[in-house]
């Protein structure tokens, strides 16, 4: 039988080249994305659910859905996030904060909340929490992001613990910086709050990165793949870094 796939976050970025590669190997999708136009352009034979990921009411009528469309679920991607602000942290509005926190975090967590009991049902699941190697070092002018990061780790280790007699794995993915609109946007941000220039930013994470290089979403992808598969069939509890092994997270250029 086919793998069951819950994708949160798919629509775009990490979470589409996610569902693209579980597809790939013959899994049935289902992707959540607060964006419309994302969820449109993603393939008709995905399965699609709009709303956010840390709206229990929404999490609950996707988890819903996947009952009686599939019966159970084997593999939950929690990928949703979003990079909140850039700011010192004296600059940073607590709504702000908050709301980071919630999409991150939160949604990982009502994912979690969602998924055990269907798959303690079935003694078997995969669960895949995005985190960043901002969950692994922190980064100066990021603390909503970093904080929820190490958090969404805090919260795998303890998935791993709860749910691993039950046959159950957790894993998390730190990513470094993925190409992208969300780290260009990052990184204007950072200019500006530094008084720097794009190019500098850049050039400085580059420069931390052993592999000179940021990473793309089709490489965070492959791992997410990989640790559902039976190929990683004993890995739980850990903290997967794809990310060219960073160096200095926070290089002064």
């Amino acid at each position: 039988m086919s793998k069951r796939v819950l994708i949160t976050g798919g629509g775009s970025g990490i979470g589409k080249a996610m569902a693209e590669g579980f597809a790939a190997e013959g899994a049935r999708v289902l992707v959540t994305d607060m964006d419309e136009r994302a969820l449109a352009s993603c393939p008709d034979a995905w399965l699609k659910a709009e709303g956010d990921a840390s709206d229990p009411v929404h999490m609950r009528d996707v988890f819903a859905r996947i009952a009686e469309e599939w019966g159970g679920i084997d593999v939950v991607c929690a990928n949703a996030g979003i990079a909140g602000p850039t700011a010192l942290i004296e600059d940073v509005e607590p709504e702000d904060f908050r709301r980071c926190v919630a999409v991150n975090l939160e949604g990982a967590f009502l994912a979690a909340k969602y998924a055990a009991p269907r798959m303690k049902a079935q003694k078997s699941g995969v669960i895949v929490i995005t985190s960043s190697n901002a969950g692994l070092y922190g980064f100066p002018n990021r603390a909503p992001y970093a904080s929820a990061k190490w958090a969404m780790i805090g919260l795998m280790k303890t998935l791993a613990m709860e749910l691993g007699p039950h046959g159950i794995r957790a894993n998390a993915i730190a990513p470094g910086c993925v190409e992208g609109p969300r780290i260009d946007g990052v990184i204007e941000r950072e200019a500006k709050a530094k008084g720097s220039t794009p190019e500098i930013i850049r050039a400085g994470y580059e420069a931390g990165v052993s592999m000179r290089s940021f990473v793309t979403a089709q490489d965070v992808a492959n791992m997410a793949v990989f640790l559902a598969s039976d190929g990683a069939r004993l890995v739980s509890g850990q903290v997967i870094a794809v990310d060219g092994h960073t160096e200095n997270p926070d290089p002064k250029v």
